[in-house]
């Protein structure tokens, strides 16, 4: 019978962190990368192999686990709920104590986290806010209404729409409609940019404007993918750019939808130079930052997960020793059930100039991962 270790949180109103400590059985047969003889089994549920980042961000976080002494169990999901739910209760029937989630559908998990509750297992929301159920302990994430703000401001910026500039096309992107963070992002830019579709500044071809903020998933990209992105860019060049119209700015929540749209720009004859659109980005992914080198991509931001990862392990560390655990916002994120207490992690925005001195010298991206750079 497994020892006492679930982490007992939050008072409503103070959110008094209590822990009770973790000292279970020894584990074994753990499906995941268990390369220790820790006592302590965590979990680390990552949704999909198929973007860069999650690779980055599962395998430094197991490492950064093991090096405290953990046994760990990494799973990816091929970003299919099912997958992701299965592999969740594997993990804890293998006697996991922490289980650390980058969820697929934040809205999905309720009965398999209720399971895991009721092992007495600690559940951290990794970087994607777990939503409408109680057992959810902690969140870790980077302030993404900011990363959503600094992409609007990046493009108010670079058309001096301050100084009256314009009329400008846009067309408008969002991210998955069942990514929570996708509406933090499209928040964050719709908070700098309305204005200047009020003012006529900014105008869009093809009418893909939410009504409001309520409705962005409706220009949502399901599974944030590259493709659909890619042919959505296409439908709406061939449909409402014509007869000599062309697209200025384009706002892109992420580095994966910018790699489709600017393939959707190359085939429709767009080429770099003045006349290439501003596309905004989000995750530094290598094959991006070579689109800003060859000036297909205006910017990213950048969210060094390493920093994400390096606090998640201190937080489970926490967690399992009965220690305070590190937060620092306890009002702003609401599942529909409670409010999780989160660390938060700045983001930054990163410009051509800026990939050598922020991303290569800090070893996020290798040099010979690029070329033209120089």
């Amino acid at each position: 019978m497994k020892s006492w270790k679930k982490l007992v949180a939050v008072a409503a109103a103070g959110l008094s962190i209590i822990s009770l400590g973790a000292c279970a059985a020894e584990r074994g047969g753990n499906s995941g990368g268990d390369s220790t003889s820790s006592d302590n089994l965590i979990g680390i549920s990552m949704p999909t192999r198929s973007l860069e980042r999650w690779n980055n961000d599962g395998e430094h976080l197991e490492s950064l686990l093991q090096d405290k002494g953990f046994a760990t169990s990494l799973q990816f999901a091929d970003n299919r709920v099912d997958q992701q739910i299965s592999q969740l209760q594997n993990m804890i029937n293998d006697g996991a104590d922490v289980l650390v989630i980058a969820a697929i559908d934040g809205t999905a998990l309720s009965p398999v986290l209720q399971s895991a509750a009721d092992a007495g297992v600690t559940v951290v929301a990794y970087d994607r806010l777990i939503n409408r159920t109680p057992n959810v302990d902690y969140y870790a994430t980077f302030d993404n209404e900011l990363v959503g703000q600094m992409q609007g401001e990046f493009i108010r910026d670079s058309l001096n729409l301050d100084e009256g500039a314009g009329p400008f096309n846009i067309e408008l992107f969002a991210g998955s409609p069942d990514d929570n963070n996708a509406r933090f992002f499209f928040a964050g830019a719709w908070g700098v940019l309305e204005q200047y579709f009020t003012s006529g500044q900014l105008v869009s071809p093809s009418g893909n404007v939410p009504a409001s903020l309520d409705q962005w998933t409706q220009i949502g990209i399901q599974g944030w993918s590259s493709q659909t992105a890619q042919d959505e860019m296409e439908t709406r060049l061939n449909s409402f750019y014509t007869d000599g119209k062309t697209v200025d700015v384009v706002l892109s929540p992420n580095d994966s939808l910018a790699i489709g749209i600017a393939q959707a720009l190359q085939s429709a004859g767009y080429s770099a130079g003045d006349s290439w659109p501003i596309i905004t980005g989000q995750d530094a992914d290598v094959a991006n930052v070579q689109n800003m080198i060859d000036g297909l991509q205006a910017m990213t931001v950048w969210k060094d997960t390493r920093s994400l990862g390096a606090q998640v392990a201190t937080m489970v560390d926490q967690i399992v020793n009965g220690q305070t655990v590190d937060v620092n916002d306890t009002e702003t994120y609401n599942n529909g059930v409670k409010v999780v207490p989160t660390f938060l992690i700045t983001p930054q925005v990163i410009v051509r100039d800026e990939i050598q001195g922020q991303l290569i010298d800090s070893g996020f991206i290798q040099a010979n991962q690029l070329h033209g750079l120089n």
